[in-house]
């Protein structure tokens, strides 16, 4: 086949536009329609005339000429629907199809064949940092269709200090052609299409191509062409294999982080690059780092210039152990737009006064949370038993006493919102109440409530220190009042009370000493109520005098304390299963032979005193080890919390979510979580409830429970796109209309007045 031979362009932005049915083999004639730069001025040729002046001035040919001049045009006719190659300086460019024969209201597969000049390189959908992606300018005939360009996994190209997406050597980028149904059998189809690219080395050149393609048509279509199958078939082999759906892109105070779910079964990935879909979402000459989050692939991204505004979507490459590289179409949403449904009071800053506000009220409301209740106990009764007295010796105890406590809920706040944007800062999904995320920590803390209860009950003697925790004894002092304030934080710290989430999730977006700050705040509406008491004489007097009634009340206290124990092994069960429950009350017998042994107190003999000693020992060592071999055990799959309650809840996923709001369908979200005591209250009070359920049946509304008992990238993003950071969540999305979200306590007439005030 003859190669037509492009001029060369002049000017970067001057493409030279020629009349490609002037031409010969072996050279080419132009025939300007500028007056510019490198072109000279020609004369045109009249229509039917010739380009020589007969003697006698006139333009009438003889019969000769003429048959000459048709000969002519038809042959220029050929040449120029034969213009496929195409050779610029740069690159040959092709347009070939996998069949030169094809039938009436069948689909066929082209590509568009750019063979670049080695050391240069044309650019992906995206370019990077700069260049121009390939085009095609197609005229066809009526009813025919050609699709738009396919992209294979490009190669990321190094320019100094910036980074562009493309391609060296041979780019093939195929598409599909439609050919109407009522298209004659027999007629070939003629295909035009203008090529446009841009090809760079150190300079970058714009170059063109006119190329033409006729295909023959026949009632079916014909065999396939072997040489451009195999074109074909390195070009499929470089496009992603397919699309993942629900990857999730959160901005953070180090940069981007793009969580991209990761399907069980699959290989691990030995390397992961992102290619991002638009120009600006990041830097693409930065580093990329990658690890696992649960089945999640976390990447770290550094921002670009149009980070808050580019399209999220991109192209994911992986890299298996064996060298062979996959790569995948990510539909990816914004964490801080919530599916692009949040309200414009939520997109708001509140603002550090109010947030501050909100953190104090949200602590004093915190000591009225059902999840709190087992620790009133022991704060109940170092309030009767400490600060009862009017004297000024117990005026000073009892403000040590309210100090201290108020100390010790600030401390440990301080110590756990550290730790929280710490984790946070370094790409974890992890929110307010992330360590009862951890199922060793949650049988450690089941350990810590059986050993209080059986100290209220009297069946062991811990000393003061460990008796002060319960409130047993002022003796403990201040030990034991730090101990008391330590412990009621560590249980409230899951819990959320009103007020509470706005400040908290407006806190993970300040800097560190403000969001410090806003949480300390929080601890101190905690401790509030105790220090006005341990403050304020009046107060004091107030409280009722200590008496032998204290002894029976000390016991009663501690059935709440087995109670949390209760509750913590099963939050155990939801988080690991039957195994990890019996592993835990495995540890409970241990630990309990363990105290009762000591309690036994010391033989005469000594060797007696160390065998006793060693056997204590090796229990709560045992029960320590069954403890933290929870951390072993495989997670219960996700939204098994409640669904008793509302058995017609389906587990969240973004995707479902994104389904329904597109069908118009309404939505209600319940994101809570195992050790959550609200969100089950919540669910047996209002959600549970007939009259709930019968009108989420009648709206059809779609009941989605997202699961936060164990870590879930997914359910943080979805958290944080609502400016919070901890579980009850709960938005209704009405058919129609912006999503609302409802009160963290929640009763049947709220739910109700939500949907019914749905348009």
């Amino acid at each position: 086949m003859d190669v037509l031979v492009a001029p060369r362009p002049i000017l970067y932005h001057d493409r030279m536009k020629t009349d490609p049915s002037i031409a010969s083999t072996g050279a080419v004639k132009r025939r300007c329609i500028a007056d510019r730069s490198g072109c000279q001025r020609a004369r045109p040729i009249p229509v039917g005339g010739d380009a020589l002046e007969p003697e006698r001035g006139s333009w009438r040919l003889d019969r000769r000429l003429w048959w000459c001049a048709i000969a002519f045009w038809f042959l220029l006719g050929c040449l120029s629907a034969a213009a496929n190659p195409v050779a610029t300086e740069n690159v040959v460019a092709s347009l070939v199809a996998e069949r030169t024969q094809v039938a009436p209201g069948s689909s066929l597969e082209l590509a568009l064949v750019l063979r670049i000049r080695p050391g240069w390189h044309t650019y992906w959908r995206n370019p990077g940092d700069s260049g121009e992606p390939p085009r095609l300018t197609w005229i066809l005939p009526d009813g025919v269709i050609a699709g738009p360009l396919r992209w294979p996994l490009p190669e990321r190209i190094p320019v100094g200090p910036l980074a562009n997406y493309g391609y060296s050597g041979q780019a093939i980028h195929p598409l599909t052609l439609e050919v109407p149904e009522d298209w004659p059998v027999g007629v070939p189809l003629p295909l035009r299409a203008r090529a446009d690219w841009l090809v760079c080395e150190e300079h970058c050149v714009p170059e063109s191509a006119e190329l033409a393609l006729t295909l023959a048509t026949a009632p079916s279509p014909g065999p396939a062409d072997p040489e451009v199958a195999g074109i074909l078939a390195v070009a499929r082999a470089g496009l992603p294999e397919g699309r993942i759906d629900g990857a999730v892109l959160t901005a953070t105070d180090r940069g981007l982080r793009l969580s991209i779910p990761w399907k069980a079964g699959q290989p691990s990935p030995a390397e992961v690059a992102w290619f991002a879909g638009a120009w600006g979402l990041i830097e693409h000459a930065a580093p990329q780092s990658w690890s696992w989050s649960g089945d999640r692939l976390e990447i770290a991204l550094t921002p670009g210039s149009a980070a808050e505004s580019a399209a999220p979507d991109g192209l994911l490459a992986v890299t298996g152990a064996d060298g062979a590289v996959r790569s995948f179409e990510v539909a990816v949403r914004r964490a801080d737009t919530a599916l692009g449904t949040k309200t414009a009071d939520q997109k708001a800053p509140i603002g550090l006064p109010l947030a501050l506000a909100f953190a104090l009220l949200g602590g004093l409301i915190l000591n009225l949370m059902p999840c709190v209740f087992p620790i009133l106990a022991m704060k109940a009764m170092s309030l009767v038993r400490g600060m009862a007295g009017e004297g000024a010796d117990e005026g000073r105890e009892r403000l040590r006493h309210g100090l201290a406590y108020t100390a010790g809920v600030l401390v440990f706040f301080g110590a756990l919102a550290g730790l929280l944007l710490a984790l946070r800062a370094g790409g974890a999904a992890i929110g307010w109440g992330f360590q009862l995320q951890y199922p060793p920590f949650v049988a450690l803390m089941a350990y810590v409530f059986l050993t209080l209860g059986l100290s209220l009950s009297g069946a062991v003697t811990l000393g003061t220190r460990l008796m002060g925790l319960g409130g047993a004894q002022v003796g403990s002092g201040t030990a034991g009042a730090f101990g008391t304030g330590a412990l009621a934080a560590l249980v409230a710290a899951p819990c959320t009370a009103p007020f509470m989430g706005a400040a908290l999730g407006y806190a993970v977006t300040l800097s560190w000493p403000l969001a410090l700050a806003i949480m300390l705040t929080l601890g101190l509406g905690l401790a509030l109520p105790f220090l006005l008491v341990s403050l304020l004489p009046g107060l004091a007097r107030r409280m009722p005098k200590p008496g032998p009634w204290m002894e029976s009340l000390k016991q009663f206290l501690a059935f709440p304390l087995y109670g949390a124990a209760a509750w913590l092994v099963w939050v155990l069960s939801v988080q690991t299963g039957p195994a990890g429950v019996a592993g835990v009350l495995a540890g409970m017998v241990l630990l309990a032979f363990a105290l009762w042994l000591r309690e036994l107190g010391g033989g005469r003999q000594p060797w007696v005193r160390r065998a006793r000693l060693l056997v204590v020992v090796a229990s709560l060592a045992g029960a320590l080890a069954l403890g933290l071999s929870t951390t072993r055990l495989a997670p219960v799959a996700a939204n098994a919390v409640g669904d008793e309650a509302a058995g017609f809840a389906t587990p969240y996923t973004a995707d479902r979510l994104e389904a329904a709001r597109a069908e118009g369908r309404p939505v209600f979200v319940n994101m809570t979580a195992a050790w959550c005591i609200t969100c089950l209250v919540n669910e047996r009070v209002a959600l549970g409830t007939a009259a709930v359920t019968d009108a989420f049946r009648e709206r059809n509304l779609l009941y989605l429970k997202g699961d936060w008992t164990n870590r879930d990238p997914a359910i943080t993003d979805y958290l944080s796109g609502f400016g919070r950071n901890g579980v009850p969540l709960y938005v209704y999305y009405p058919s129609d209309g912006e999503p609302r979200v409802l009160p963290q306590i929640l009763t049947p007439d709220l739910v109700l007045e939500a949907l019914a005030g749905s348009p």
